[in-house]
């Protein structure tokens, strides 16, 4: 395996809001591990360019250069392949890829780019059972970006089963949604869920793990919801980013588009959305120079020395 390794985050639909303590919730919510990280700061456009030894928080453009509001299937097609997917087909497209972006997940996504070069990378997330009844007739159904891009791949699938041994994290990190839907799965803490993260990143080169409620809980814009969802998240990120991976590790947690940020509206927004970094001190300058969230791929295969 290569000495070095990239843990990737996805939360879905986060931007770096204005600190507003009516309508963002990672102002009015106590989030006292990513303060401490971010030096007393919120996760907020405030502490755009804060930097410390080994972590940085840098803003990335969602818009890219595309006229009207950022959308999740065409941003995390470019999240995960480096290519401007709005500007490839002409907009901004919600929710689940079309032949289009599918085509570019196939010939560009991250994770069969590092397969290709010899590197062991993997998805993180859990499926439910019905999902490998549809996995046999080809995936027929429409998905998410981050499972076409596993899907095409040619990696597998994490199931219940590696979850309830610790070999896989499931969307809501807790499993309180599992355990609704009728899988009496262990609950775990976010701070264990983090563990298990950290532990299975330790077998592979390049670990992504995605969650979205975020994205959810923006749209429903309640604010007992959104405290909750960012409470999880301060306890599950802060695990992680105080937890030292090493020389060799990086850490990259980033987004899609702005939601969650702003509860003013129900809609996705125009904020940059945070590009957060923890790594040696050199590819924090690195991360630095990025613009927008097409540029996360290229940090990525930078660190792990892989070239076009």
């Amino acid at each position: 395996m290569n000495p070095e390794r990239v843990i990737m985050i996805f939360i879905d639909g986060i931007g770096l809001g204005k600190q507003d303590v009516h309508d963002n919730p990672f102002c009015f919510t106590d989030t006292p591990r990513l303060s401490r990280v971010l030096g007393g700061n919120s996760l907020c456009r405030g502490a755009e360019g804060f930097y410390s030894p080994g972590l940085g928080l840098f803003g990335l453009d969602a818009t890219l250069g595309v006229e009207g509001t950022p959308q999740s299937a065409t941003g995390q097609t470019t999240l995960f392949t480096g290519e401007n997917a709005a500007a490839l087909v002409g907009r901004h497209v919600n929710r689940y890829p079309g032949e289009k972006l599918k085509s570019l997940l196939r010939e560009k996504g991250i994770l069969s780019q590092l397969v290709a070069a010899g590197l062991k990378p993997t998805f993180a997330n859990a499926y439910r059972p019905e999902f490998f009844d549809d996995l046999k007739k080809g995936l027929v159904h429409s998905y998410s970006c981050s499972t076409w891009l596993t899907y095409y791949a040619g990696l597998p699938f994490r199931t219940l089963v590696q979850l309830e041994h610790g070999q896989a994290l499931y969307m809501d990190i807790t499993h309180h949604y599992l355990n609704r839907m009728g899988y009496p799965v262990e609950i775990v803490e976010p701070e264990e869920a983090a563990r298990r993260l950290l532990a299975l990143s330790d077998e592979h080169d390049f670990t992504l793990f995605e969650y979205f409620l975020s994205d959810v809980a923006g749209h429903l814009a309640e604010r007992r919801k959104a405290r909750e969802i960012v409470t999880l998240l301060d306890r599950f990120l802060g695990y992680i980013l105080e937890h030292p991976g090493g020389e060799k590790t990086m850490l990259i947690i980033t987004s899609d588009h702005g939601n969650l940020e702003d509860l003013g509206h129900r809609g996705h927004t125009l904020n940059d959305v945070p590009a957060l970094i923890k790594g040696p001190s050199e590819f924090i300058r690195k991360a630095g120079d990025m613009e927008n969230i097409g540029d996360v791929v290229g940090l990525v295969k930078n660190f792990l020395d892989l070239h076009e």
